[in-house]
């Protein structure tokens, strides 16, 4: 049973640290492989996986009218009322007495002029002071408001 568990974990970390290579063949056709080509010329890329429910944190840009949280412990909100994830913030803000600020970018045009200027791509985006929060997870949360 160990060198089963030995065997699957030395596998997973070979499949883990996989690299990536990418070249234009003669008739300029972009491939991608996870082998390096003995005939052409290849640049190794990086592969980063963005899913909608990976959340990231990353600070605000300084800009006033931009509706981030003035204080370290004010919450903004970036949302859309049909967002899954938004209305499970508001519940979690609600249900813990959380006050915050919650601008609906697709109710409000300085709202959404607000969310393109912090480079606003799907929501909520959560600020909790100047950390930025992409998504909605109570744990990823409690970590921000808690520090």
């Amino acid at each position: 049973m160990r060198a089963i568990i030995c065997a699957l974990l030395t596998l997973y970390s070979a499949v883990a640290a996989a690299e990536i290579y990418k070249w234009t063949d003669a008739d300029n056709k972009v491939h991608f492989s996870d082998r390096k080509p003995s005939d052409a010329k290849a640049e190794q890329v990086q592969v980063r996986v963005n899913s909608y429910t990976n959340v990231t944190y990353q600070l605000a840009p300084r800009t006033a009218d931009a509706g981030t949280a003035k204080t370290k412990k004010d919450v903004v909100m970036y949302s859309t009322q049909w967002c899954g994830y938004c209305k499970q913030a508001r519940s979690y803000f609600a249900q813990n007495s959380i006050p915050y600020t919650d601008y609906d970018i697709e109710q409000s045009a300085e709202a959404k002029q607000n969310y393109d200027a912090i480079g606003g791509r799907g929501v909520p985006i959560i600020f909790v002071g100047q950390s930025r929060m992409n998504g909605f997870s109570p744990a990823s949360f409690d970590y921000l408001y808690k520090q």
